[in-house]
């Protein structure tokens, strides 16, 4: 058995093979200009002969610069974070830059060990999206690289971020759900993610502003289907007046509301609206058809890449905080509230 085929083949065996020095090797594939286009030629040759590959590692020890950017993210399930990484590994690519991505479920202890496991392989910064980790961890990981969090905002002099004006987003939701006449409008809530806190304060504030307080229900919930369908078995399972409209932290939750309602005869929107939050691809699927607030994801993904690349540069020593305007897409969820709701 050959040696290339129980080893990967080094920068000494395509120097070898092409005739020349390890040096000249080095400066081919750096791609300086002080080569004679002759010799490139015979260096490249003989590297895609032997199936050379250069050590990523090695060539980020002696440049001090690996170009990875590590994304730390609390769920796959989510189609929000996966959208916003679509803008992240876009932007990331267009700037000659890779992404290493690391799920850690949202408990501060695994989100560290899964941010010393990214540290340990060299990335040139951090993207963390909506983490649970303690502001001091932030602070002492942005001494070692730059950090941007995403749908979470630090009040630290070096850490940067991006996210959505959540409470606005609330407020259009209550607001477009009381210019249809409903006034007992009850939002489920999504427990510790990422807007959840902004999203119930908007919530709540809105159904003041629109004189509709003595009707604010908050049913603790989570940002998952299952979310969803407990914060429905919560509103129409007892005694308590139901509502005709409904609220959900994000599309998951709302969809998940949506299946428990017509597994209690009730119709969407007939005899209840449903509203989501995040207008993801799910929210758009012509069966769900869902009312929601949009996000630019993409965008935010996108915004954090350039924040990120503007301390690498040094270009930047203040803080930026990036808010990105929400709008509501009215779907086919939602509809005039029936003057006599069903059930009651």
């Amino acid at each position: 058995m050959s040696s290339r085929a129980t080893s990967r083949p080094t920068i000494i065996d395509v120097a070898a093979s092409a005739g020349v020095s390890k040096s000249l090797v080095s400066l081919v594939l750096r791609g300086a200009g002080n080569v004679s286009e002759k010799r490139r030629r015979l260096v490249l040759a003989a590297a895609a002969e032997l199936g050379y590959r250069p050590n990523g590692a090695a060539r980020s020890l002696v440049r001090q610069r690996s170009n990875l950017i590590g994304i730390l993210l609390p769920d796959l399930h989510n189609p929000f974070f996966a959208e916003v990484v679509d803008g992240v590994q876009a932007e990331a690519r267009a700037q000659g830059y890779n992404i290493i991505i690391s799920v850690a479920d949202p408990r501060a202890l695994a989100e560290r060990r899964a941010l010393d496991t990214l540290l340990e392989l060299r990335v040139d910064g951090l993207i963390l999206a909506s983490p649970m980790l303690e502001t001091n961890t932030i602070t002492l990981v942005s001494k070692e690289v730059p950090v941007v969090l995403v749908a979470r905002r630090a009040h630290l002099g070096s850490v940067d971020s991006v996210g959505n004006d959540d409470p606005t987003g609330a407020a259009l939701v209550v607001q477009h759900l009381a210019d249809l006449g409903h006034h007992n409008i009850a939002y489920i809530e999504g427990g510790g993610a990422a807007g959840a806190a902004e999203r119930r304060k908007g919530y709540e504030r809105a159904m003041q502003r629109c004189g509709l307080d003595a009707y604010t229900r908050v049913i603790p919930g989570n940002e998952t289907d299952e979310g969803g369908r407990q914060g429905v078995a919560a509103l129409f399972d007892g005694d308590a007046p139901r509502p005709t409209a409904i609220f959900a932290a994000n599309d998951l939750a709302a969809v998940g509301a949506m299946s428990a309602l017509a597994e209690r005869s009730l119709r969407v929107p007939k005899d209840v609206s449903v509203v989501g939050y995040d207008d993801t691809a799910l929210a758009a699927a012509s069966q769900i058809n869902l009312t929601t607030v949009a996000q630019p994801r993409a965008d935010i993904g996108r915004t954090a890449v350039t924040l990120l690349l503007e301390r690498l540069a040094g270009r930047r020593d203040s803080t930026r905080h990036v808010m990105m305007p929400p709008t509501l897409v009215v779907r086919g969820t939602t509809a005039p509230r029936r003057t006599t709701p069903k059930g009651q």
